[in-house]
């Protein structure tokens, strides 16, 4: 049974759970409604004995290309309450109780990419890529980027992905770090399918202590990077460098930081 509740698909199916994000006319860029449902799915089941996998994908061309700013725009939020619901996002996926997987079906980009990386194994179509372009607007990583990445990465590619705001093919992510395995795109429905099926049947309790174990020794710094980017890109959404961000990206041209 498929349901459809504010841009998210949620499919359970012999144990696996499939939330997929539904708004391919926005790349899958995601409002203040659809993080909050997104939590709301992944929290319902965390109790739910039926449901022994998560899968994470996006409809169409794009994985999720982050935080919507139109939408954004037309209905602004306060800044706290924005990051509050990114940051259950990421905790909502870090803190559950079965595997996670993440299939970057396309581009992962902005709170995409901490979505990605947030789950247990990440896999990616040969035709996706990583962007984390939040200095390009005058913003600062979030979602759990700041420990997430370096986690995966190391500093110094994290900070080149940081500072300067290009691209990573899924080629290089997969070199580098950043997913478990990069997949021929022809091929990647049934890596996919074929993976969860695995995980849905392991030992449930096993694998809960598996994740308690590697987040603890891999992530322990993660709600204090929720936190310290919350307040950073509090102050930075009502800056002038990010109005002046957003417009030119908007208007599709260079912005003019002073």
């Amino acid at each position: 049974m498929t349901t459809t509740t504010a841009g998210i698909l949620s499919e359970l199916d012999n144990g696996i759970l499939r939330l997929t994000f539904n708004r391919p006319e926005r790349m899958n860029a995601i409002d203040l409604e659809t993080m909050n449902a997104f939590v709301d799915a992944v929290t319902n089941s965390a109790d739910n004995p039926a449901v022994r996998t998560i899968v994470i994908t996006g409809t169409g061309r794009a994985f999720c290309t982050g935080a919507d700013l139109a939408a954004a725009a037309m209905n602004p939020a306060e800044p706290h309450v924005v990051m509050d619901a990114a940051n259950a996002l990421i905790r909502a996926i870090t803190s559950a109780k079965v595997p996670v997987i993440a299939a970057v079906n396309g581009p992962a980009a902005g709170v995409g990419v901490s979505i990605a990386l947030a789950a247990d194994l990440t896999y990616a179509a040969e035709s996706a890529y990583f962007l984390l372009s939040f200095v390009n607007i005058g913003l600062m990583p979030d979602g759990g980027a700041s420990a997430l990445v370096p986690a995966a990465i190391g500093r110094a590619r994290a900070a080149e992905m940081f500072l300067l705001g290009e691209r990573v093919s899924a080629e290089n992510a997969e070199r580098f770090g950043l997913v478990s395995r990069t997949i021929p795109d022809d091929q990647f429905a049934a890596h996919i399918e074929a993976i969860a099926t695995r995980t849905s049947k392991a030992p449930r309790r096993a694998v809960e202590l598996t994740k308690a174990a590697l987040n603890a020794a891999t992530l322990d710094r993660i709600d204090a990077a929720l936190e310290l980017e919350k307040t950073g890109q509090v102050e930075l959404l009502v800056s002038a460098d990010f109005a002046e961000g957003a417009t030119a990206m908007l208007q599709k041209r260079a912005p003019n930081f002073k």
